[in-house]
């Protein structure tokens, strides 16, 4: 395969994405307006009873499709900006749109215990995980908005973090920004950078090395009330 056919390929596969991703959520779409319309599990009549089964197969099925193209999608467009976050961005891409899926479909079933059960979980776990699910929608911020990428160098801004420092940027994922500072290897929460001021600085020079502590050289220091007499010899005696 040569060089030429490769890029042409690629394209050609974000290209059947796209318009599988966008064609299966158009059908789920369809199915879920039939369904509010014409469906209904409630009456004893056959016809909507069967027009909400089909509805809501047809959501969930077409939904789960559409969902996978397009979190192959917005995978491969993260991975364009930082190739640690895709994998975090697909996947919350197709959590988000399966529980839409899903939760679309008991909707035109009629099963309102299991979405009012299902959303008390939601808002425990959310309260739980408030951290970072703030740092993972910051994450997601900094990727859509850019304001740094990896191998810039940047003065931050911000009292979280102790002032105003210099670093490079040495990694982005959906929790954490990974800077390096004079001092050594720093990761921030993805919602501190968010909130803080950042300043692009020009590439000169290379990024500061890592510190090392080394052990303290030199000669001994004599403390009050020791001799600096060699070994052996008692101090005040004549030299022999």
């Amino acid at each position: 395969m040569t060089s030429r056919t490769q890029p042409a390929i690629v394209s050609g596969g974000r290209l059947r994405n796209w318009v599988i991703g966008v064609g299966a959520g158009l059908v789920a779409l369809a199915g879920l307006v039939v369904g509010q319309e014409y469906g209904n599990t409630s009456t004893k009549d056959l016809h909507p009873r069967l027009v909400a089964w089909l509805s809501a197969a047809a959501v969930l099925v077409f939904g789960a499709i559409a969902t996978g193209r397009i979190s192959r999608i917005a995978a491969h467009q993260a991975s364009r900006r930082s190739t640690s976050a895709a994998g975090g961005v697909r996947l919350t891409v197709a959590v988000t749109g399966y529980l839409i899926a899903v939760v679309a479909s008991l909707g035109l079933l009629n099963y309102t215990h299991l979405l009012v059960g299902a959303g008390v979980a939601g808002i425990v776990l959310g309260i739980a995980a408030q951290q970072s699910l703030g740092n993972v929608f910051a994450g997601l911020v900094l990727l859509l908005a850019r304001p740094f990428a990896v191998g810039d160098r940047i003065r931050v801004r911000a009292g979280a973090l102790g002032g105003i420092f210099d670093a490079w940027v040495r990694e982005t994922s959906l929790t954490y920004v990974t800077l390096r500072t004079d001092d050594g290897i720093m990761r921030v929460p993805n919602s501190v950078m968010l909130a803080a001021g950042v300043v692009q600085l020009p590439r000169t020079g290379a990024p500061p090395p890592l510190a090392v502590v080394l052990p303290p050289t030199g000669p001994p220091i004599a403390t009050e009330g020791a001799s600096n007499e060699p070994p052996g010899v008692q101090p005040g005696a004549p030299p022999g």
